[in-house]
């Protein structure tokens, strides 16, 4: 089953970013910490351009964590102009480095200001990422307040609006772009299990035995620990492993309904953080390899 997606609100969404972009100083691209490549918008590259931009890693506490400071040091590496954190709403020490890096990074423009005698105005910023990324949530703790509406499914945002930030930002904010057509299906499985696509339009098993196979090459054991279903009886035979699953969780022959709680089960932490994306050859190390 080919995963597509894309609502008439989003075409209309990249229109008025690439018409409002000139509007701002700055862009925070916020991704998904646990899949960095796959939710980063290849659109949203076009919409952007060469205007300065901090990538955040959000949801960090979902994500394995050596692999998001592999993906920050990543990112900082594949471009030196632009900056990457990473963050979880849930630590508020984050949103506040966060804003340091804004100031940072529009220090030089600030002082000009000052030293034309003027004085500076608010930084003013845009949001961009695909839906269900976590922006609103952002925008709220940017906020400290709930001024954003907010919600666990893609799609939440529908306008654009202006918010005020203290007196040092104004954002405008954006509703998720999702691009029209995923040339790779994995990134379509890989979305859905986190959520950013509504589950209506993708066949759950398809999802669950992705998830399946992921778990058992990357974290071996988890699916044991928590479903207490020998996973290593099952090497190369990920449908069978469903099957099984959808047995032990008195299903029936549901495999419909066992995938769909093996997809909740993990987007919601249970069986422990994880990584979708696979850090490339590190910059460094290629450089060195070439050197040799």
């Amino acid at each position: 089953m080919l995963i597509q997606w894309f609502p008439g609100h989003m075409a209309k969404a990249k229109r008025e970013a690439l018409e409002k972009l000139k509007m701002v100083d700055l862009v925070i691209e916020l991704l998904d910490a646990r899949l960095p490549v796959s939710s980063r918008n290849p659109l949203i590259d076009d919409i952007i351009g060469n205007k300065p931009r901090l990538i955040v890693l959000n949801k960090a506490d979902l994500a394995d964590n050596a692999a998001t400071k592999e993906w920050v040091e990543y990112f900082k590496q594949d471009n030196k102009a632009q900056r990457a954190v990473s963050m979880s709403t849930l630590n508020n020490k984050d949103v506040e480095n966060i804003k340091r890096e804004l100031k940072e990074m529009m220090a030089h423009k600030t002082q000009a200001m000052i030293n034309k005698g003027v004085k500076p105005r608010a930084i003013r910023l845009m949001i961009l990422g695909i839906p269900n990324v976590g922006k609103s949530t952002l925008i709220n703790k940017l906020m400290q307040k709930n001024r954003a509406q907010t919600g666990n499914r893609p799609g939440v945002t529908k306008g654009q609006q202006w918010l005020k930030i203290g007196g040092d930002f104004e954002l405008l904010d954006t509703p998720g772009i999702l691009w029209p057509k995923f040339e790779d299906q994995l990134i379509g499985q890989k979305l859905a299990l986190t959520g950013a696509i509504k589950d209506t339009v993708f066949h759950k098993d398809d999802v669950a035995l992705f998830a399946l196979r992921h778990f058992m090459q990357y974290y071996p054991g988890r699916l044991q620990n928590f479903y207490k279903v020998d996973e290593k009886e099952f090497e190369g035979e990920v449908p069978e492993l469903l099957m099984e699953l959808t047995t032990k969780l008195r299903f029936g022959e549901d495999y419909s309904r066992a995938s769909e709680k093996i997809i909740f089960d993990i987007r919601g932490g249970k069986l422990g953080p994880y990584t979708l994306d696979q850090v490339p050859v590190k910059i460094a190390e290629a450089e060195e390899g070439l050197a040799e």
